[in-house]
């Protein structure tokens, strides 16, 4: 019987990517990379930052910058793209090919508006006359779920929320029906309950222009929930391929295992995360052979001396000929379309094995809590205790003699409560007050209304003197270290720089400072080196370090690994849990990953608009939630798992956040409530004029939810 192979949409070939480098050197970025898409396919493209992955998705329609050089052949039905002339590409970019960039208020023009751009899209590559492609841009807003549309078409893209821009984005991408669509990064930036928008209204566009879509992305979750096929990317290259069923239920590269093992799972049991060693090799220094090998816990002799190639089942050895060498092998599509690939001398092993990330790496030991039984919570001295708090900002109108034209009501009634050696994860969407609460803290001060409480002193009645003397036991540690670290200042001087405003002791410092550096797994002799010698990792737990130097109380958290890669967020979030117990710290931990919050938290408290919505332990909101806002966060997260994720249903919710600039009547959820919009007239009266209180269920209050209807 005859077999037909489908010819492919897309067709990449030994793809190589390299940049101009000081003194005349290159600097390659993709090495060799082998793709292929079919009509109608989803493939997920995933690695490390600097791994390749944006480079050749810019590849494939000629986006780079003129630094770079573009070897190899990419295919489009059979036609070849690299070296064509710039008319003839700009001719397929956005009919043929279309692309989502990952930072949509860069990618629109700011000063056009927004019906201009897409019209502008339309008319390029269809005859049509102004009226008819405004029309068509109005069914695109809405299709991708944007409301108003005929009024959105006269926005400037500064005036959509971040959500509202990327829908926008992708309503220009498919206004010509394209074949294949590139998604770099889209849900990056976003709030979870908008990334899920996001992803849902990429199904749309799929589903209705029946383009085949490449994703690229760092989440694993988006990835198990959108992909037909993924390819995993490290040092330039593809290093592994598969189905994605295949693939995260037997990886055969020990890349791949790590990064699965290293993600915080939403239905996960907590326990330490498998971190990946080390960092990648600049790719200006690769090393001869397997360029992961330095971080491989499988390593060989014969993996440092050639390069695997990509190959079914186990890459030939060395000395074998064709295959040992850069780019070798059976590309992803060239062969085998559905095979699982892996450039790895031991797949063959691996395959057989199917072991459990644990079981390949190193998982670091939790030392035991300085108590082996913990008091109860409620008979815990509370370190940090919040009632009724609320902040305004005057809302401001002029530019030389400004008036005041209302108020921002930036948090509006929250309250926490941590006690000793236990974390508190603070979780909502932007612009949910989290920040404003975190700055409230810190300035132990008078609060506009309510109340605070540091270690049981109240901040309203503490003088100049009190405040600098707590302030010590208060630490925050920042989102972005390299913004936080003073860049003129050797590691060990930041580390110091506490203690010597504590006026510490010389020697004392000279004591702490390596021991520091020792706790947060830095070697001390580093001491002299600058931030930038240090990877985004190291860079943290430097400011970690700077933190602990003035043995706080509590540490405040804010959104510490949102900025990592989750390799490197796996041995940061290991680190603070090694920390918690060694040292009895309470972590007052900010995120809006909540699959970080149920792998690190004792409790959640969930904000909206301002307001603590619910608050209790983790396993209690993230397995019973009772409030409808929480609900639809936790269906939101994408998990690791592709049958399971598949499985999920989603509570997509209506649109954006309200503005904080109105103080609402009754329940400030209600306008994106899918509760509210199934009550009947008298109910609906109630939520409308009634502001929930934030009670529990009988017999205890210790899970709390800020609404009329939780069951």
């Amino acid at each position: 019987m005859t077999t037909t192979v489908e010819t492919p949409l897309l067709a990449v070939h030994d793809l190589r990517v390299d940049f101009a480098g000081p003194r005349g050197a290159t600097v390659p970025a993709v090495r060799g990379v082998d793709l292929s898409l079919r009509r109608g396919e989803t493939l997920g493209i995933v690695g490390e930052s600097g791994s390749g992955k944006s480079v050749t998705a810019l590849a494939v329609l000629g986006l780079l910058p003129g630094t770079a050089r573009v070897r190899g052949s990419v295919t489009l039905d059979g036609r070849e793209l690299v070296g064509l002339p710039g008319r003839e590409l700009a001719a397929i970019r956005g009919r043929r090919v279309a692309m989502v960039f990952q930072d949509p208020l860069s990618a629109f023009t700011p000063v056009y508006r927004i019906g201009d751009q897409i019209v502008e899209a339309l008319r390029i590559h269809q005859r049509l006359d102004k009226p008819s492609a405004r029309k068509r841009a109005a069914e695109l807003l809405d299709l991708v779920g944007i409301p108003a549309p005929d009024r959105a078409l006269d926005s400037f893209p500064h005036e959509f929320s971040g959500g509202m821009r990327q829908r926008a984005m992708i309503a220009m991408a498919i206004a010509n029906d394209p074949d294949i669509l590139l998604a770099d990064e889209p849900t990056t930036a976003l709030d979870v309950t908008i990334q899920a928008q996001v992803l849902d209204v990429l199904r749309t566009a799929q589903r209705e222009t029946g383009a085949a879509l490449v994703l690229v992305s760092h989440d694993l979750g988006v990835i198990a929930g959108m992909a037909d096929r993924v390819a995993v990317m490290y040092a330039g290259r593809v290093v592994e391929t598969a189905g994605v069923d295949e693939l995260f239920a037997a990886p055969r590269h020990p890349y791949t295992l790590g990064l699965i093992g290293a993600v915080p799972r939403l239905d996960g049991r907590g326990g330490p995360l498998v971190p990946i060693p080390g960092a990648p090799a600049p790719m200006a220094e690769l090393p001869t052979g397997c360029p992961f090998a330095a971080r491989c816990p499988l390593v060989e002799e014969r993996c440092r001396t050639a390069e695997p190639g990509l190959d079914g089942l186990g890459a030939p050895r060395v000395g074998e000929g064709a295959g040992a060498g850069v780019g070798a092998g059976v590309g992803v599509g060239a062969g085998d379309v559905d095979g699982h690939l892996a450039a790895c001398v031991r797949a063959d092993e691996l395959a057989e094995r199917r072991p459990a990330p644990s079981d390949v790496y190193p998982v670091p030991p939790v030392p035991p809590a300085p108590t082996t039984v913990p008091a109860p919570r409620e008979e815990r001295p509370a370190v940090l205790s919040v009632n009724g708090l609320t902040k305004t900002f005057p809302l401001l109108k002029g530019t030389v003699f400004k008036r005041r034209i209302g108020e921002v009501y930036a948090v509006d009634g929250v309250d926490l409560d941590i006690r000793q050696g236990e974390t508190l994860g603070l979780v909502g969407e932007s612009g949910s007050g989290k920040s404003t609460t975190l700055f409230e803290l810190l300035r132990l001060a008078r609060p506009e209304s309510g109340r605070i409480e540091l270690l049981g002193r109240d901040t309203a009645g503490l003088s100049r003197s009190d405040a600098h003397r707590m302030r010590s036991q208060l630490q925050i540690v920042f989102q972005d270290p390299m913004a936080s670290l003073d860049p003129r200042m050797p590691i060990g001087d930041i580390v110091a720089e506490p203690l010597r405003a504590q006026r510490t002791d010389r020697t004392e410092i000279a004591h702490r400072v390596p021991e520091l550096l020792r706790q947060v797994g830095l070697d001390p002799a580093h001491a002299v080196r600058y931030p930038h010698q240090f990877s985004g990792g190291q860079r943290q737990r430097i400011s970690i370090a700077r933190a602990l130097a003035v043995r706080p109380k509590l540490l405040v958290l804010d959104e510490p690994v949102s900025a990592l890669d989750v390799s490197i967020q796996a041995g940061v979030l290991n680190l603070l849990q090694s920390l918690k117990a060694e040292l009895g710290l309470s972590y007052l931990f900010v995120s809006h990953d909540l699959s970080v919050i149920r792998h690190l938290a004792d409790r959640v408290s969930v904000m909206y608009l301002g307001r603590t919505v619910e608050q209790g332990e983790v396993s209690a909101v993230f397995d019973r939630p009772r409030h409808p806002y929480t609900r639809a966060l936790l269906s939101a997260v994408p998990l690791p798992d592709p049958a399971a994720e598949r499985a999920r249903s989603r509570i997509l919710l209506a649109g954006d956040p309200p503005s904080p600039t109105a103080r609402r009547t009754g329940c400030p959820f209600r306008t994106r409530c899918p509760v509210y919009a199934g009550l009947d007239a008298g109910a609906r009266t109630r939520c409308e004029t009634e502001a929930p209180p934030l009670t529990g269920p009988a017999p205890g209050p210790d899970h709390q939810a800020a609404c009329h209807f939780p069951e």
